[in-house]
């Protein structure tokens, strides 16, 4: 186990069309130690989402290394990258992404299932991370049958199931109203206190003051990498 969570060291990253590259990243360096709680920000076009692809390992920098929990991923194959997204990654979305005709016990328990777990014990572990997010009276309940908030708290219990060595979370509050937005990130900070390394995209300065630290994106590169513990101290207080 490294003592960095995730290593980028001088990333770039170009896409080709036809005769038009455009370079998405332009030499990108940090390093998130193991249990922080790192928010990236940044405008349309600044490179945020690309970052985000490459953290997420779905996509391979075009040049400079990416490590993730000691391993260096521009080493792998196709396989490789899938199994290190299964096994070191966990991801939360907007839209939730769960099986609309499946339980919450069972939406959780998929990524068990692809890392060939038996039934009986994918089903006690998902319904353990769901009682871990508040849902463990509801796992029976189809995603229709619950709120916004609750279909959240299932996708982050689904997240989590395979202990990931980081949480990435893209604009997790989106779709979710001001009320259910701050209960979400406050269970996102309550993983973050228990020892969970979370990383987050967002455009809302709001949610990214529930973080640790926030990176700013533009035209590909850093412009700003700093500790927001003001805002952390003035949550805490609330």
């Amino acid at each position: 186990m490294s003592e960095h969570a995730i290593v980028i060291d001088d990333v770039t990253k170009t896409y080709s069309t036809g005769a038009l590259e455009v370079q998405a990243l332009r030499g990108v360096s940090f390093t998130i130690e193991r249990g922080d709680y790192v928010a990236i920000m940044g405008p349309s076009g600044s490179g945020k989402s690309t970052l985000m692809n490459l953290i997420g390992c779905l996509d391979r920098p075009t040049t400079g290394r990416y490590t993730l929990d000691g391993i260096d991923v521009g080493t792998l194959d196709d396989n490789a990258l899938a199994a290190i997204r299964l096994k070191k990654l966990g991801f939360v979305f907007q839209g939730f992404n769960l099986l609309s005709r499946t339980n919450a016990i069972k939406n959780v328990a998929l990524p068990l299932f692809y890392a060939g777990i038996p039934q009986r014990e994918r089903e006690k572990t998902a319904l353990a991370m769901l009682g871990e997010v508040g849902l463990g009276d509801r796992g029976t309940h189809k995603p229709n049958e619950l709120s916004g908030g609750q279909q959240q708290r299932v996708a982050i219990a689904r997240a989590l199931v395979n202990d990931p060595a980081v949480l990435l979370a893209d604009e997790p509050t989106g779709n979710l109203d001001s009320t259910t937005s701050v209960e979400i990130m406050a269970l996102f900070r309550q993983l973050n206190e228990s020892g969970r390394t979370i990383i987050m995209v967002t455009h809302d300065p709001e949610t990214a003051r529930f973080a640790k630290r926030i990176i700013r994106v533009r035209d590909g590169l850093v412009v700003s990498d700093e500790r927001a513990t003001a805002s952390l101290a003035a949550h805490e207080a609330t």
